[in-house]
């Protein structure tokens, strides 16, 4: 695969489910724009909270303003809006970005209670590819059971992580989102890119 090809995501059907980590909110928009700008489809897929409620990182309507900035497809906030993902085949990949360690433990186990989980629940009906961008300061303490299993579930894929401050967040783990593109093309294929475990810079 050339360089160029695999920066491009031309006419690629991506759902983007993002959960309610508010701090992680600008990264993942701003991810989400390169992801439009390589060519892909995105239809946003938005946990009820980041439309509800206000924190200091920004208000409902705000992020819903920054993610209509980057894609005219519907906002989708309801399970029942999201649940025909699965029976009319709308997406060829679902990204969880940012992925919690709320929403990494539901998906887990099998706990669809959000538009988030619906889509997952909805894409794996499919037998389809499902990408986790994790990041949450538990992942290596009580949520390392849940993460250990979706390391071996079938057609969950990881973009690469690791431990983002080890000294003062020793149990955190974070998503390399510039690795987002080749990730992507590689979760399509059904494959999970390596080195899934990279070392952030110090």
């Amino acid at each position: 695969m050339s360089e160029v090809r695999e920066m491009e995501l031309s006419g690629v059907k991506i759902g983007v489910a993002m959960a309610a980590s508010h701090c992680n909110m600008h990264r993942a928009i701003a991810t989400m724009k390169t992801l439009a700008e390589a060519g892909a489809v995105i239809t946003p897929i938005v946990s009820s909270s980041l439309l509800q409620v206000s924190t200091r990182f920004g208000s409902p309507d705000y992020w819903r303003n920054e993610i209509r900035a980057v894609t005219d497809q519907p906002i989708l906030t309801s399970v029942p809006e999201v649940e025909p993902s699965g029976p009319k085949h709308w997406f060829d990949i679902i990204i969880v970005m940012p992925c919690t360690g709320n929403t990494l433990a539901k998906i887990a186990n099998a706990i669809n209670d959000s538009p988030v989980t619906m889509a997952v629940k909805a894409q794996l009906r499919n037998q389809g590819p499902v990408l986790l961008a994790i990041t949450s300061n538990d992942l290596l303490g009580m949520n390392a059971m849940n993460l250990g299993r979706l390391l071996s579930a079938r057609n969950i894929y990881f973009v690469p992580f690791g431990q983002d401050d080890p000294i003062r967040k020793p149990r955190s783990l974070d998503a390399h989102l510039e690795l987002i593109i080749p990730s992507i093309h590689k979760a399509v294929e059904h494959e999970q890119i390596q080195p899934m475990l990279v070392e952030w810079e110090r």
